[in-house]
């Protein structure tokens, strides 16, 4: 019985194993094995139970997945310990395909737990040769069946913690750049604009907060940074398009963010009320993250969330009209007739970018953000945009549907082209600009200060 390690890429949808990385007892020519060298079986375990589980998913539509079997090998070649490709080695990857909607390769399982919130699981693999690896002597009867861990190159930097409000600690995930690293990407001079926006690496760092949706809460904060592609942010690309690097910071509620704590709250459809027991407890989970890094610009923190999320984007922005220099709020669920009107005040110096889909069918526009953006424009607002989307279909040309086509996603899953820089386009159809130059919404982003 021999060691192979997973290796995990954060997609639109969450964490997807799409690689194995056998340790092999021998070195082995990449000749020498093809996709059908090795048979991939997998179980999916409730960490909490120790035992397999049904999975109900309720999009692209209600299916009962099972949560073991076979995943097809698309490749197979000898690699180096972290997966690349090499000649030859002791170190196998078998690339394994996934698919939107079907979860056997997916690491997280949607409403596993109590509540309807996600969990991630335990993936046990078994890995059989089923065919001779050819040689002087034929190779045959390897079994990898002993986890050695993940390898997930999009979580370098990131890290868990806890905060130490009394009243409330609230568990999170935090980005930290590696500012060497930073800097050697970091370009002086942007080529797709020109001398005008040449700058130079900063000395203080934006902090960027997200507030993950309904069901990334629970007791996991990696849920409230892979549930969603929120480790985009901590990318080369959107880094650079904040100005060189940035903080990332994303509490996890304990239940939800709409519970306003008036009653035991298990059910959002229960929700009462729009306040939220826990804005000050992600008031003193910013504030203490601040404290603890110094080189923060207090002058460039962005918040942002979707869905439940998005209501608590808004609250935050309620509570304290003057701490943030921006707010980038995915498919908000606060109802327009909670802000008053000296709120629409308080709020219409702020820079806002929403995101939206026009055929979400949990937060419809039409009922949400759009009569707010309206109550703020007619209060002098300049700088709000909405980026409406008619559908969320795929843009990155990697996921299709049985026909071929570009895939569609349920119509709420709007933050897909929030972390994908999707967003360009107002609301009237044409770009976002600033300073004469169209920009993308972390390009807009990366430009806002509090004044």
């Amino acid at each position: 019985m021999y060691t192979y390690k997973t290796f995990t890429v954060v997609t639109d949808n969450g964490p997807y194993i799409t690689k194995l990385i056998l340790k092999a007892p021998e070195t082995v020519r990449a000749e020498c094995i093809d996709k059908d060298t090795f048979s991939v079986y997998v179980e999916r375990i409730d960490p909490k139970t120790g035992k397999g589980f049904l999975e109900n998913h309720t999009w692209p539509g209600p299916k009962i997945f099972p949560s073991q079997g076979y995943r097809p090998v698309s490749a197979a070649y000898p690699c180096d310990e972290n997966g690349g490709k090499v000649y030859q080695s002791g170190h196998i990857a078998l690339e394994m395909p996934y698919q939107m909607g079907a979860p056997i390769g997916y690491s997280m399982a949607a409403s596993l737990r109590e509540g309807g919130y996600n969990a991630l699981v335990e993936c046990r693999y078994r890995v059989t040769q089923v065919k001779d690896i050819p040689g002087e002597v034929p190779i045959n009867g390897w079994i990898f069946d002993e986890s050695q861990g993940d390898i997930c190159p999009q979580l370098r930097g990131w890290q868990n913690g806890c905060s130490h409000y009394e009243p409330l600690p609230l568990n999170y995930g935090y980005f930290t750049p590696d500012l060497d690293h930073a800097k050697q990407s970091f370009t002086a001079l942007d080529s797709n604009y020109g001398d005008e926006w040449e700058h130079t690496f900063p000395e203080k760092l934006p902090l960027v907060i997200w507030l993950h949706g309904h069901g990334e809460g629970g007791d996991d904060p990696a849920l409230a940074y892979t549930g969603n592609k929120v480790v985009a942010i901590s990318s080369d690309d959107i880094q650079r398009k904040l100005g060189g690097a940035a903080y990332v910071l994303a509490p996890q509620c304990p239940t939800f963010w709409m519970n306003s704590g008036a009653v035991n709250h298990q059910d959002p459809k229960e929700l009462t009320s729009s306040k939220s027991m826990y804005t000050e407890a992600v008031k003193a989970v910013i504030d203490e993250f601040i404290d603890l890094h110094p080189d923060i610009d207090r002058d460039r923190v962005y918040i942002g969330g979707c869905s439940n999320g998005g209501f608590m984007t808004m609250r935050m922005l309620l509570s304290y009209p003057d701490f943030f220099a921006a707010a980038y709020p995915v498919c908000e669920a606060l109802r327009p007739s909670d802000f008053s009107e000296q709120d629409i005040e308080n709020l219409k110096h702020l820079p806002m970018w929403f995101t939206q889909a026009e055929n979400d069918p949990i937060v419809p526009p039409d009922g949400l953000v759009l009569p707010l953006v309206r109550r703020l424009k007619a209060a002098g607002a300049e700088n709000v945009h909405v980026s409406l989307f008619e559908r969320i279909v795929d843009q990155s040309g990697l996921h299709k549907d049985g026909q071929g086509r570009p895939l569609e996603y349920m119509g709420h899953f709007s933050w897909i082209h929030t972390f994908n820089d999707d967003c360009v386009y107002d609301l009237d159809g044409t770009r976002v600009m600033h300073e004469g130059r169209p920009v993308t919404l972390w390009r807009w982003m990366g430009r806002q200060c509090r004044k």
